[in-house]
């Protein structure tokens, strides 16, 4: 009778720990992946790494995660590798919220589903973005004004690259065009850097994109940022007016990076993944890393994060459609 007491205690023991999360059975995951959707050297990547680094250690994680870059189709290819992965939440996606909350208005057939495929688990890092010039552009333009008149002048020349084709960056030019009456040709890159690197050699007039990509070469005198996208001036451009400033209240977002995990991941899981990611968050290695890049490192709870890409879906719906751009475009 004490033998088939003691096997059913055991039982009941095993019982209650196979029901319990895995990272807290496992006392967090060994080297989790962090995936995303753009180029090494980005604003993207720099929030990866620099998160991925503290997450050793905590309730998530045993080791720090391990960062796996998947660049193409404005990051529509790490959404996919993350909507397929292990719903055990090892496997973590960092995307702009363009990802999820624009490219629906996009995309009739994007391969995955926003709120179906993935579940929020943090903000990561919030960003403006930036209408910057290069040398192909005379030194004398330094509004928006200046260069909308000198876009008129030359309209052979007057030409912007984004990260991607309906990300946010291209929106904002889309619009910038749209509301000044000035054609200015798209030119989408696979992220910012390549479109910097021509902005910076003389073969592209314009880059829209995050302030960051374009910071290190505005501060050696390589290119010009003319506008900023935030309500207000960033702390890191504090010399340079918002479209707001100069004229074009519309072209006001703030875009944040985000961390999800594929959908049905266990609800212990994200909140282990929460916790060290807002943790991480809060060092000041990494809040100081960030900002280099132009970046303001802000954690959120994943009800607060699914919030904002409710809101953000329903507020760009009408720009998108007032623009007119669709896959096909």
């Amino acid at each position: 009778m004490s033998n088939r007491r003691q096997f059913m205690q055991s039982a009941a023991a095993f019982g209650a720990l196979s029901a319990l999360p895995l990272a807290l059975r496992a006392q967090g995951f060994e080297a989790p992946k962090i995936i995303n959707g753009f180029p090494a050297g980005g604003t993207a990547d720099a929030t990866s790494r620099r998160v991925a680094e503290r997450l050793g250690g905590t309730v998530y994680a045993k080791t720090p995660a391990v960062v796996e870059n998947k660049p193409g189709a404005g990051g529509r290819i790490a959404c996919e590798v993350v909507k397929g992965a292990n719903p055990d939440g090892s496997t973590l996606l960092l995307t702009p919220y363009s990802c999820t909350a624009i490219y629906p208005h996009i995309y009739s057939r994007l391969p995955y589903d926003p709120v179906k495929d993935f579940a929020p688990v943090s903000i990561a890092a919030i960003m403006t973005h930036a209408l910057t010039v290069g040398p192909m552009v005379p030194a004398s333009v330094k509004t928006l004004k200046d260069f909308l008149a000198w876009s008129k002048e030359n309209p052979g020349k007057a030409s912007y690259g984004s990260p991607a084709a309906g990300s946010t960056p291209h929106f904002i030019a889309a619009l910038l065009g749209l509301n000044s009456g000035v054609d200015l040709k798209h030119v989408p890159y696979r992220g910012s850097l390549p479109a910097i690197a021509d902005l910076v050699g003389g073969n592209l007039a314009a880059a829209s994109t995050p302030t960051g990509d374009a910071l290190a070469n505005h501060r050696a005198g390589k290119v010009r940022i003319l506008a900023t996208s935030g309500a207000q001036r960033t702390p890191f451009t504090p010399d340079v007016p918002t479209f707001a400033e100069q004229g074009f209240g519309e072209l006001t977002t703030e875009e944040w990076f985000g961390f999800y995990a594929p959908a049905r991941t266990p609800a212990g899981v994200i909140t282990n993944a929460n916790t060290a990611i807002n943790a991480a968050l809060k060092d000041k290695s990494v809040i100081d890393a960030l900002a280099v890049m132009g970046l303001v490192a802000r954690g959120s709870t994943p009800a607060e994060m699914a919030k904002s890409q409710r809101d953000e879906h329903t507020r760009w719906g009408p720009l998108v459609k007032k623009i007119g751009f669709t896959a096909d475009s």
